[in-house]
C-alpha cells in the first residue's frame, strides 16, 4: 500500500512539474511574441500553423528523449563532430539567453537600481565570464565525476 501510494506521489509530482515548466514556456512563447516575430522575419504569416507545430512537435520529441534516457552513440572518429555541435548549441543558447534579457529589460533595471550605470561593461563581462566557468565546470569536471 506504502508503494502506491509513493507512486501516485511521484505521478502527482511530476504532473505539477510538466504543467509549471509547460506554463513557462507558453508564457515565454506568448510574453515575446516568438511565432508571430518569426512568420513576420521569414514573411510567412499564412504559415504560422507550420512555426506552431514545429515547436510543439520539438518539445514534445525532446520530452519523450530526455524521459525515455535515449542516448546519441557517437563513434570515436566522429567525435571531432562534436565540436561544431557544441559550438552552434552554446551561440544559440547564448543568443536566446541575451535576447531575453534584452527585451525584459533586465541590464537597464539592474543598473538603475543598483547604480552600476558606470560598470555596465564589467557587469556583462562578468555574467559572461560566469556563463563560460560555469559550463566548463559542468563539461570537464561535473560530468565526469557522474
Amino acid at each position: 500500500m506504502a508503494s502506491a501510494a509513493g507512486n501516485l506521489f511521484v505521478a502527482l509530482l511530476g504532473l505539477a512539474g510538466g504543467l509549471a515548466v509547460g506554463s513557462g514556456l507558453v508564457s515565454l512563447l506568448i510574453v515575446l511574441d516568438l511565432i508571430p516575430r518569426l512568420a513576420q522575419v521569414a514573411s510567412a504569416y499564412r504559415k504560422s500553423f507550420w512555426f506552431e507545430t514545429a515547436v510543439l512537435s520539438g518539445a514534445m520529441y525532446w520530452s519523450v528523449t530526455d524521459m525515455m534516457d535515449w542516448k546519441l552513440r557517437i563513434p570515436v572518429p566522429d567525435v571531432v563532430m562534436l565540436v561544431p555541435v557544441g559550438l552552434l548549441s552554446g551561440i544559440f543558447v547564448g543568443m536566446l539567453a541575451a535576447a531575453l534579457t534584452e527585451v525584459m529589460n533586465v541590464l537597464p533595471i539592474l543598473a538603475r537600481r543598483l547604480h552600476l550605470h558606470d560598470h555596465m561593461v564589467s557587469l556583462v563581462m562578468a555574467m559572461v565570464l560566469g556563463k563560460i566557468i560555469g559550463s566548463l565546470f559542468d563539461w570537464l569536471v561535473f560530468q565526469r565525476l557522474n
